[in-house]
């Protein structure tokens, strides 16, 4: 067994999030998962980002998940990035498992 999938490994981003980095990010998501089965993303808390990265994060998210590995925020979701959330009206259509990846709360009905 290949101990280096046992470790996360932690990813600190730049404070421009966009489509201009969205390539860039990509690549890096995709080389990481390649040795770990699990990646933490730090977004820095002043970060300027718009859609694409939450599209970003969201697709990777899910390609993580359909490979039966796991993406993480560090933090919840603050600032210019909870902000693009709202305006983008995702919250709302949040489920369990959307609040706790975004918002790390946990849903009880």
């Amino acid at each position: 067994m290949d101990t280096s999938k046992q470790y996360c490994e932690s990813i600190n981003l730049p404070e421009t999030l966009g489509i201009r980095s969205a390539s860039e990010l990509y690549t890096k998501f995709a080389d990481e998962f390649q040795g770990r089965d699990t990646i933490v993303i730090s977004i820095p808390e002043n970060a300027d980002v718009d859609l694409i990265f939450i599209q970003l994060i969201e697709s990777s998210r899910r390609q993580a998940k359909a490979d039966g590995k796991t993406l993480k925020l560090s933090t919840p979701a603050r600032g210019s990035v909870l902000k693009v959330l709202e305006r983008a009206g995702l919250i709302e259509s949040f489920d369990q498992e959307d609040t706790r990846f975004w918002l790390h709360k946990e849903v009880t009905l």
